[in-house]
């Protein structure tokens, strides 16, 4: 079977619940979706209001603290907001690539070595029994080791198997980080446990974001290829095998849901850092190619998104009057309008919380080239002047 591009954008957006918002509750629908980017800290309950009908963000805090839902860093070295029982097996897959931090410059040139990591992660997430911060980590890594603190710390918390805690308003997650342990005891590296993990991530991978080829695979997990083609492998005929749009195998799980491809795609105003837009080695699913280097900034922000048919046509930010819609292209009055309404509920929705998630990413705005410009869900088509800090 051939899957054509739209085909592909469409099967995203049924599996990402963007062709229409369900009625989920926010532990099965994160499940669904497999993983939420968490860099930022209303990015979560943003991607969760795109895909939820009646989303209400008490529900995800209460997840975050009963830890029904977690957050970690997994995948390409990122933050995320995972089901609780898919971060080991995970984590667990991701070992031989997070473990690379011990042999950064950053790490290696402070004079610490990977048997100084080795010899302290015991005693370490006995201290994190209880969350703890920064800067409380350090000084006990201080008493710990022969080195800087703040270099043994940069590496192992992206290895070691700790959450971020929650640590309170507006969302559940601030700006200084909490941490505990995920585990009571951290087990050696295993390649083989990893390996075999590492078939779970696949299939996790597949049911989110399929049909996808190896290198997509690859990409998202932060993966060498070879790790990948033999997961793949090892899964065998557990999987479909498809045939994508440029004559590459596509991977997927059976039953995988595909929509038509002319099934209809709402607007939409994604979070920064939404996982569709980074989930693949072709980005171009969802993000056409003139647009890549528009949306992703030069140090890797990933600007908040317009969808509009499904695919990126231009970026978003809060205002003082609503939301700033900048648009790449031409858009139909008919999709301005329907900007127009999901601009307004998500100005009643950032209200509850912070008016101004993101104002701390506004200066990008300042290097966007000239495109058309409104403020929804007033009809305004100059730039106004530039936006009120939270």
């Amino acid at each position: 079977m051939v899957v054509t591009g739209r085909g592909l954008n469409r099967a995203t957006l049924g599996r990402q619940l963007l062709l229409r918002r369900e009625p989920l509750g926010v532990v099965e629908a994160t499940r669904r979706i497999v993983a939420i980017q968490g860099q930022q800290a209303a990015s979560p309950y943003i991607a969760l209001w795109n895909r939820i009908d009646g989303f209400e963000p008490d529900d995800l805090d209460a997840a975050f603290a009963s830890r029904e839902l977690v957050k970690a860093t997994l995948m390409r070295f990122t933050l995320h907001v995972v089901h609780s029982e898919d971060h080991l097996p995970m984590h667990k897959a991701m070992q031989p690539s997070l473990r690379t931090r011990l042999g950064d410059a950053r790490y290696t040139e402070a004079g610490l070595t990977r048997d100084d990591a080795d010899a302290v992660i015991a005693k370490l997430l006995e201290f994190l029994v209880e969350p703890r911060s920064n800067a409380e980590i350090e000084a006990w890594l201080q008493d710990q080791i022969d080195g800087p603190p703040k270099s043994m710390w940069w590496a192992l918390r992206a290895f070691i198997p700790v959450l971020h805690a929650p640590t309170g308003g507006p969302w559940a997650y601030g700006y200084r980080p909490a941490y505990r342990a995920a585990v009571a005891t951290h087990a050696p590296l295993d390649t083989s446990a990893s390996d075999a993990a590492l078939q779970t991530l696949v299939w996790r991978y597949l049911e989110g974001f399929g049909p996808a080829t190896m290198a997509d695979v690859a990409q998202f997990a932060s993966v060498q290829r070879a790790r990948a083609r033999a997961a793949i492998e090892a899964l065998g005929n557990k999987l479909e095998i498809l045939e994508g749009p440029d004559g590459k195998d596509l991977y997927d799980v059976p039953g995988g849901l595909r929509p038509d491809d002319d099934t209809p795609a709402p607007p939409r105003f994604l979070p920064m850092w939404d996982s569709t837009l980074l989930a693949y080695a072709d980005r171009g699913r969802l993000v056409p190619a003139e647009y890549r280097k528009i949306i992703t900034r030069t140090n890797g922000d990933t600007l908040p998104t317009l969808l509009v048919d499904g695919y990126v046509a231009g970026v978003w930010r809060t205002v003082d009057d609503g939301i700033e819609a900048t648009a790449f292209h031409q858009l139909p009055a008919k999709v301005w309008k329907e900007l127009a309404v999901e601009a307004r509920a998500l100005t009643k929705f950032l209200a509850k919380r912070d008016p101004h998630p993101y104002s701390r990413y506004h200066h990008w705005w300042a290097k966007l080239p000239d495109y058309e410009t409104r403020v929804l869900p007033r009809d305004v088509k100059k730039r106004p002047s530039a936006p009120t800090q939270a």
